[in-house]
């Protein structure tokens, strides 16, 4: 519990740091040389050395130059301060080369070697702080460049004076190895034992260490040689000084070895300095440490002699003088610290220094000459300089202390020297620091009358000098010296009253430093006090006893008072009551010596009790005083119960202060802490191991105690129970007073500290959290030790129910507050449970009071809806989800907590229960609450919670009628608890269980039913929409998941907000995946729920505050951007002109112009960009492992870019990767739908446009007309051949039929998402004559196309025509239609088949108009076919007279007369929207002929060679060569189908697009692809009218329409309604708008008589009823960039393409020109039939009048050479003369006059129920 948010501690701060230095080597060119390497620390701040040095010596390799002893190669610089590792701070390294005096000097010319400077290196010791390791670091050596700067040249090269000095040579380098070590010395030998064990080199500091240990040995003399001055001596040039120094001792003796020239070099007995040459005032600046013991101190001197050295050849050293210098005076001080300028004593050559008595007579420096003139020297211009500094534990340079110490030899001193202690350096007082107080006490006992108050004031003065960090480890000394040592027995009177007489005067005088001196030192004063005591009582057998005691009662008095005192702010008394307070605890422990325990309690309760407790107080007062109570609550004192029970009321009491005002919580956090772990402690001898809290009761269902009953403490067996039972007993009644003492302001604290802002910085928001921490424990340490009988006395305290209130209202936040996740560290798991199991313990002892005191008429919502809250958030903590733990994990807690989650929701139910008619208050606010509660995968915690939603539909059935608000809070709360991965199908399903089981018997049970269901098809959806979800990329089943909870929303929920929310959900989602155009339609839902009013709206979303017409503007402006960036430009352009009209309204002509320039650029983006043509894929999902929303439905899917059916049925098996696909296009069974797995059915399907009107006009850009062919798609469809009856191994295409199955769709696509479910189904069947009818319209159709675009030269290339004209050409030669002729013209067939008349006579009619059309398309290709062609082009002709004979053409203009092919429109084939019919010239029979299967071919079908094989067969269907490997392979046989998963199937089976529009290899070019994929696409082409009408304006038919539109001949499946329907007049109509009555006024049949055509059904064998929408028209031109995948409804072009099997009749044998060529449904648009069937034989054309303003252009008609009759030139084919200007195309709006409302509706009677745009309520 102690500091338990504490972070670890961070590792303290060594204050102590050591250098480790290795010298490697010197590397100099002009060694030769030995040298002297001299290292050494230097603060060029004070510019003064503040280490010993580190000596060694190296050879003349520049090694070292004792290898075999290493330990003289490296030194360990020690005791270096934290205030010493800064950037001033430089390692300097002297060399000395032993040697001649001149560098260049031949070897013979001396034999004497001197000292001579070489060179200096400096290293910044603030280098090593970033890396402490610095190996093989090579230091730069420098030489001064004159000498006599040698004695600061690591200054000059420190401060960069590059003039001073210059490198030694170009390769100079001293490599050395350095390493900083922390800490201590003793963990640095613990560290590395290595290092020491080889015996390192220890180099000091200067002086003593930081800290001085006690028992530290040290007496050492530095002396640093510093300078001379000196005659020439009458020479002519200065002397070469060398400087000789010796120690002498009293006896005239040189002492031996006791010169140190640093560390790492044994001690010499001389020291010889190194030689300036020529300098009469050398400086030399040497350090020698001189270790001389005490005993050889006294009477000895220091001796330097000094010499000249000659240059001459013998090398002669001479002395001339001589300075001295004793190292202790006469009175016993050492010598000085500091400089001394010696005398230096001229002397002879040859005289003899060894009787030292000869020169101790005379004055060794000139301050003591002058001291003493009557000595008599002889010359005093010649001076030495020397810098002395004593580093001893046993000599002193101080007089007063030896004064004080020989008190007794000068009595008369004792005063002064008394006075003069506290100017003494404590370094010398701590030195001789029992001395000094063996003195001092000497003095009290023999004169305590006269100097009793001065040894007071001198003792206090050195215990306070103990409080120094530099000296406080000398207390253990003091303490020492207390206990065994010190001897003043009557010392303790004096030390009383002089201490007592020093408080009372405290608060008398305004200066209190030095009674404030005298209260810091009461620790030792009383310690003193103590142990005279106790002597005194020891020597007279415990005499005076009493007056003893009344002493310090009298003294503890005095202090109570001046305690009391109170002052205002800061002042001299608060300071001392300060002071007093910060030792005081220290006291206890003495005290306790002599006092028992009780007395000693009291003692220190009054002296605490006696603080003042006012708050407008000196702040530190307060601080200090609290920091008084820690340390007493943490002495030895407090440890006893007996005391503990007297000094807590006191400790609560300064507790609850500071609590109370906030203050100080750091301490008081820590103080409760030290009280709650001794109650712990003490109760931690549980007989039942319990560790003695109430957590080891187990709570039977009653809710009793178990085995410890309502006392746990006190009812057990134990042989020391009367010992327990009294501790028991303290401990209960310790807990009693902290209850009533703290709980209150505990609980508050808590509140306060976790409601404010946490502080910013690191420091302070870790003391924040510390005592957060530290509040937390001790509130649950006090629950913890409290039991029933604390609980009751606790609640009955409380005298009124406010007072109840408040207080449960309060725990009840604070419980909340600790079940926070960030309140403990996330790895507390045991923490967390401790305190869940002692917050459930209290919530079931307070819910008690809670049913009995704030039920009924005392009902008190607020706190009921606390508890609930709390109750709820409870069991939601993620510590307490088993599920989430290991097996092992969950055991153990299990064992010892049980599952809390399930106990505090039997709790709530009981709660719940105990409500009554109070429950309707909580009715819908608590239905969220618990529903999270429920969701808890628990199983005993959902049976528990769930029937509570029963009673809450029940009470509000009661109230209200119907339970509305539980259903929408259900739902609300649903959509968000669910989305955050709560929730699971065993909850739905329980959820569904139970409450259908709670209402069987309710009188409400209907809608009861209702809205469990309801709410059990929500949760369906919103766990799919959860797995989607968890998906990373964004894919189909995300989208299509939202979008059915979307319209779930909207259509079963009417949640409006919600829809609104998923909405935006879906349009992220396809932002995301970049289908922008699906972005747009659905951002457009909430566009339509908007109106252009000034409504404001409330922020909602990402959307701010404001009017509804600017939220619908932005909205605008965002659909206009996604329909952009998906290339939609023409939905686009309808909101532009909706935008643009309310900026009009408002004259805003700004927006207006940047509206009108936007959409003029979309536009411009019609016409100029390249837009692809998505594929069409139907999708079935069969069998129960589908989510829902997809299971066992089909849908249509929009593909992306470029995607084909591979590549889209990979996509579809990688989004769902358990599926299976099926390699069937044919309807699953029952077997399928149930099974327990995933099945996908997979095949293209080809649109069939809604729009008619653009696609059939001629004149327009195919860029136009691309977006109407994909844009606004309801239908779909796809076919599948069969043979019905035997098969004729001769003529196969006289038993071949096709199944067309058409699919409605829910919604037309694109649209709020790429796929929509198929709505209905229609399967109809087309007999052999109907295909045949169908391969040649539509190979017609491209002939007329190709013709049409290199007529109006849109083609820069004549080769698509080219190979299409001889495609059908060679292939009819071949006898390609001579198939048709022997299936359908035989008399056989006729007779067989008297129905299929009229249709026998329209395959001859399109046989002879493809006939035409060739005649004419020859005639064009000779105009343009380039010349290196032209036998090819005179082939062709020659083969075109050979088709027309083998087609029986030979008297062609018989065959015109007697069935003329005259076309309103000039062409020989009417557009698919107007009748087509055959006319007389007398225009008296109408023979229709068309198939009333209106849909447009799509199969290719191919009539050349027929093969018994089944892939020849589906070969020549699909007009592709039987080499090809594209064949249609859509068969019942599995092995055939396009949805094999193992392997590929033919592209045929799976494409909805015609292989013209592939990315053919040949394509590179994207221009040349956009001009060959608009020839290669006749199926998508316009179905203009080719030949003019022969007819005079007289015998023109007038069409009939049904309303406006014309009627269609379509798909005998479409109804009368849906065959009425609004078409614009095509292009080449008689009546540009305004059309005929009815068939039955359009003419007579004329001869050769042909039965009637049935519009309903195709053969006797098929009829349809179900009803769909007229045929749409496929978009006339793939884009040029899409490329074709085969499918069964969609065929590859007979061949356009160079390098395609099936391009033409050379690729292929048989009749390939009459296979379907690559057109869409409406290759040539469907003509509207009326809804019953009407004989054509009755129509009469002159019931209605003729229109006279015909603007079909006159005919037009070339000559065929060979039989020199007229032939019809096809006025498409032509440039016209117009009558009057051609059609506009329509405008976009007015394609979808209801703008983009309508896109999604299909074009029937009546159209579909849309309900109005709602008011957004704020949204």
């Amino acid at each position: 519990m102690e500091h338990r948010h504490r972070k670890k501690d961070t590792p303290i701060p060594a204050s102590s740091h050591h250098l480790f230095v290795q010298m490697k080597s010197l590397m100099c060119s002009n060694l030769g040389e030995e040298l002297e390497v001299i290292f050494s620390l230097f603060d060029s701040k004070e510019n003064r050395p503040i280490s010993e040095r580190f000596f060694l010596r190296l050879n003349r390799n520049g090694l070292p130059k004792c290898p075999e002893k290493p330990e003289r190669h490296c030194s360990l610089f020690v005791d270096l301060g934290s205030s010493e590792l800064r950037k001033d701070i430089y390692i300097t390294v002297h060399i000395i080369r032993i040697g001649r005096m001149g560098a260049g000097e031949k070897k013979n010319s001396c034999n004497v070697q001197y000292r001579r400077p070489f060179g200096c290196a400096v290293l910044s010791i603030a280098d090593l702080l970033a890396g402490d390791t610095k190996d093989d670091l090579v230091l730069k050596v420098y030489m001064c460049n004159t000498e006599s700067d040698w004695y600061q040249i690591h200054e000059n090269i420190i401060k960069k004076l590059n003039a001073r000095y210059n490198l030694t040579g170009s390769n100079a380098g001293l490599a050395v190895s350095l390493q900083l070590l922390h800490g201590d010395i003793e963990q640095i030998r613990r560290d590395y034992t290595s290092m020491f064990t080889h015996g390192v080199s220890i180099t000091r500091k200067l002086g003593f260490s930081n800290i001085i240990m006690p028992g530290e040995m040290r007496n050492d003399l530095y002396i640093t040689i510093e300078r001379g001055e000196f005659e020439k001596g009458g020479k002519s040039v200065a002397r070469n000084v060398e400087v000789t120094m010796y120690i002498v001792d009293c006896g005239g003796q040189i002492l031996k070895d006791f010169i140190s020239f640093g560390s790492g070099e044994p001690p010499a007995t001389e020291f010889h300095s190194f030689v300036l040459y020529h300098n009469n005032s050398p400086r030399w600046a040497e350090l020698l440490k001189l270790p001389i013991p005490v005993d050889k101190f006294r009477g000895a001197h220091l001796r330097f002699e000094f010499r000249h050295c000659s240059t001459k050849e013998k090398g002669e050293k001479k002395l001339f003088g001589f300075s001295f210098v004793p190292l202790m005076q006469e009175n016993g001080r050492t010598l000085p610290d500091g400089t001394h300028e010696l005398i230096v004593h001229k002397c002879e050559e040859n005289v003899s220094l060894q009787d030292s008595s000869r020169y101790l007579k005379f004055p060794f420096s000139k301050g003591h000459l002058l001291t003493n003139n009557h000595q008599v020297v002889k010359t005093t211009k010649e001076s030495f300089w020397i810098t002395s500094f004593l580093c001893s534990t046993k000599l002193t340079q101080n007089g007063d202390m030896l004064d004080l110490l020989k008190w007794r030899a000068h009595p008369e001193k004792i005063a002064g020297c008394l006075s003069k202690l506290k100017e003494i350096d404590g370094s010398e007082i701590v030195k001789f620091l029992q001395d000094t107080l063996d003195t001092l006490f000497g003095i009290l006992d023999e004169n305590s009358q006269k100097y009793g108050s001065q040894v007071f004031d001198c003792l206090v003065h050195i215990i306070n000098l103990l409080q120094d960090s530099k000296f406080h480890h000398f207390k253990p000394v003091m303490d020492t010296y207390i206990e065994s040592h010190f001897a003043g027995a009557l010392a303790y009177r004096d030390l009383i009253k002089v201490l007592k007489w020093h408080v009372d005067r405290i608060t008398e005088l305004e200066r209190q430093t030095h009674n404030q001196e005298v209260l810091k030192a009461q620790e030792y004063i009383f310690k003193y006090i103590v142990q005279s005591r106790k002597l005194f009582s020891l020597a007279t057998g415990g005499q005076n006893e009493e007056e003893f005691c009344c002493c310090i009662q009298e003294l503890l008095m005095s202090v109570r008072f001046f305690l009391s005192q109170e002052t205002k702010g800061t002042s001299a008394l608060s300071q001392a009551q300060v002071v007093f307070l910060n030792s005081f605890p220290a006291v206890y422990s003495e005290l306790l010596k002599l006092f028992d325990v009780r007395e000693v309690a009291n003692l220190v309760r009054d002296t605490l009790g006696s603080l003042p407790t006012i708050t407008n107080s000196d702040e530190s007062l307060q601080a200090v005083k609290l920091q008084c109570i820690g340390k007493t609550v943490e002495s030895e004192l407090y440890t006893n119960p007996e005391s503990r029970y007297i000094l807590l009321p006191v400790v609560l009491h300064h507790l609850y202060v500071h609590l109370q005002e906030q203050k100080d919580l750091i301490m008081c956090a820590r103080i409760l802490s030290n009280i709650f772990c001794f109650i712990k402690k003490n109760s931690s001898l549980h007989p039942c191991g319990c560790e003695g809290d109430r957590t080891c009761r187990n709570q039977s269902e009653n809710g009793e105690a178990s085995h410890h009953g309502a006392f746990p403490f006190a009812r057990f067996n134990n042989p020391q129970r009367g010992r327990k039972e009294k501790l028991e007993k303290s401990i209960l009644e310790e807990i009693d007073v902290i209850v009533n003492s703290l709980l209150d302001v505990l609980l508050r604290t808590i509140l306060e500290i976790t409601s404010r802002p946490q502080p910013a910085g690191t420091a302070t928001r870790l003391q924040f959290q510390d005592v957060t921490g530290e509040f937390v424990s001790c509130l649950l340490s006090l629950l913890r030790q409290m039991t029933d009988r604390h609980y009751q006395q606790l609640l009955d305290r409380f005298k009124t129910k406010d007072e109840l209130r408040d207080f449960l209202l309060q725990i009840f936040t604070v419980f909340r507050i600790l079940i926070r996740p960030e309140m403990f560290p996330k790895d507390w798991t045991v923490m967390r449970l401790v305190a869940n199991n002692v917050i459930i313990t209290t919530v079931l002892y307070l819910s008690d009071a809670l049913r009995k005191n704030f039920l009924n008429e005392s009902f008190d919502y607020k706190i009921w809806d606390s508890y609930f809250y709390l109750a709820v958030i409870f069991i939601n903590q993620l510590c307490l989800q088993l599920e989430m733990f290991t097996p092992s994990k969950k055991k153990k807690v299990l064992e010892k907590y049980g599952d809390m989650r399930v106990t505090m929701g039997c709790e709530i139910f009981s709660m719940w229960q105990n409500l009554g008619e109070h429950k309707v208050h909580f009715i819908p606010a608590l239905i969220g609450p618990f529903l999270e509660v429920t969701l808890i995968p628990q199983s005993d915690l959902r049976n528990v919670m769930i029937p509570i939603f029963h009673d809450m539909m029940d009470w509000e059935q009661r109230r209200s009628g119907n339970f509305k608000q539980v259903e929408a809070k259900l739902i609300d709360k649903l959509d968000s608890l669910m989305s955050e991965g709560k929730g699971d199908e065993t909850y739905r399903e329980l959820f569904n269980s139970i409450l259908l089981k709670k209402i069987e018997r309710e009188t409400w049970r209907e809608s009861g039913v209702s809205l469990i269901a309801t709410v059990t098809r929500l949760m369906e959806r919103l766990l799919d929409y959860r797995d989607c979800m968890k998906m990373g990329e964004v894919d189909g089943k995300k989208i299509g998941c939202t979008v059915s909870l979307l319209n779930f929303y909207k259509t079963e929920l009417n949640k409006e907000e919600m829809y609104i929310r998923y909405i935006h959900k879906l349009y992220d989602l396809h932002l995301k995946a970049q289908n922008f155009t699906e972005a747009a339609y659905t951002l457009l839902l909430y566009d339509e729920l908007l109106e252009w009013s000034d409504r404001p709206l409330r922020e909602f979303l990402n959307y701010p505050m404001q009017t509804e017409w600017q939220r619908k503007e932005y909205l605008h402006l965002t659909i206009i951007q996604n329909f952009d960036r998906g290339k939609c430009w023409e939905n686009g352009i309808i909101l532009c002109r909706k935008i643009a009209e309310q900026y009009e309204s408002y004259y805003d002509y700004r927006n207006l112009s940047k509206m009108r320039v936007m959409e003029a650029s979309l536009y411009d983006k019609i016409m100029d960009q390249q837009r692809l043509e998505p594929e069409f894929f139907r999708v079935g999902f069969y069998g129960k492992k589908f989510p829902f929303f997809l299971r066992n439905k089909e849908f249509v899917c929009r593909g992306h870019d470029y995607e084909r059916l591979e590549a889209f049925q990979q996509r579809m098996l990688n989004e769902f990767p358990h599926a299976i696909a099926m390699q069937h296009a044919n309807q699953p069974d029952e077997t399928i739908f149930q099974a327990e797995a995933q099945y996908l059915q997979i095949y293209a399907v080809t649109p069939i446009p809604e729009s008619q009107e653009v696609l059939q006009r001629e004149g327009i850009p195919d860029n136009i007309k691309s977006f109407y062919k994909v844009n606004h798609i309801w239908r779909f469809r796809y076919d599948r051949p069969f043979h019905k009856g035997t098969k004729d191994k001769d003529n196969e295409f006289k038993s071949l039929w096709v199944e067309r199955t058409t699919l409605i769709l829910v919604q037309s696509l694109p649209g709020i998402s790429r796929w929509f479910e198929v709505e209905k189904r229609e399967v109809v069947e087309m007999s052999p004559l109907e295909n045949a009818i169908e391969v040649l319209e539509n190979k017609n159709q491209q002939l007329r196309t190709l013709i049409s675009q290199c007529q109006t030269r849109q083609m820069q290339n004549i080769n698509p025509l080219t190979m299409c004209l001889n495609g059908v050409i060679d292939a009819a030669v071949n006898g390609g239609v001579a198939r048709y002729q022997e299936a359908f013209f035989v008399k056989e067939y006729v007779l067989t088949h008297p129905e299929d008349g009229e249709k026998i006579a329209c395959l001859r009619e399109l046989m002879l108009e493809q006939a035409q059309i060739l005649e004419f398309g020859l005639a064009v290709h000779e105009k343009f076919v380039p010349q290196d062609m032209r036998p090819l082009h005179k082939k062709l002709v020659d083969q075109f007279f050979v088709m027309k004979s083998s087609l029986g053409i030979q008297e062609f203009a018989a065959c015109i007369q007697s069935s003329p092919v005259h076309f309103p429109n000039g062409s020989p084939r009417v557009s698919r929207n107007s009748m087509p019919v055959s006319m007389s010239p007398e225009g008296a029979r109408v023979i229709p002929r068309r198939s009333p299967l209106s849909y447009p071919a799509v199969n290719r079908y191919s009539s050349s060679s027929l093969s018994s094989q089944a892939s020849a067969e589906v070969s020549n269907i699909t007009g592709q060569s039987e080499s090809s490997d594209e064949v249609f392979n859509m068969q019942p046989s599995p092995s055939t189908s396009s949805l094999s998963s193992t392997h590929s199937a033919s592209p045929n089976v799976t494409s909805s697009a015609p292989s013209s529009a592939r990315g053919s290899p040949l394509l590179s070019d994207k221009l040349k692809h956009s001009r060959e994929n608009s020839c290669l696409s006749p199926r998508d082409r316009p179905c203009s009218a080719i030949y003019s009408n022969a007819a005079e304006p007289s015998q023109r038919i007038l069409y009939n329409h049904i309303g406006d539109g014309a009627l269609p001949r379509s798909d005998p499946n479409l109804s009368g309604p849906e065959k009425a329907v609004n078409s614009t007049p095509s292009s080449w109509s008689l009546d540009s708008g305004k059309e005929a009555r009815n068939m039955s006024d359009c003419g007579k049949l004329m001869s050769p008589p042909v039965p009637p055509r049935p519009t309903q059904t195709a053969s006797p064998a098929r009829h349809l009823t179900s009803v769909s929408p007229s045929p749409a028209g496929r978009s006339p031109m793939k884009n040029c960039g899409q490329s074709f995948t085969p499918s069964p409804v969609d065929y590859h072009s007979s061949g356009l393409i160079s390098n395609s099997p099936v391009l033409s009749g050379s690729y292929s044998s048989g009749i390939s020109s009459l296979s379907r060529c690559s057109t869409s449904e409406t290759s040539g648009f469907e003509s509207h039939i009326i809804d019953h069937s009407i004989p054509v034989s009755n129509c009469n054309i002159s019931e209605e009048p003729v229109r006279k303003e015909s603007k079909t252009p006159p005919p037009y008609s070339v000559y065929e050479r060979t039989l020199k009759r007229p032939v019809p030139l096809p006025h498409s084919l032509t440039i016209p003369i117009p009558t009057d200007p051609p059609a506009l195309p329509p405008k976009p709006l007015l394609v979808r006059p209801n703008n983009l409302e309508n896109s999604n509706k299909r074009t029937e009677q009546v159209p579909r129920p849309r309900p109005l745009p709602r008011k957004v309520s704020q949204l």
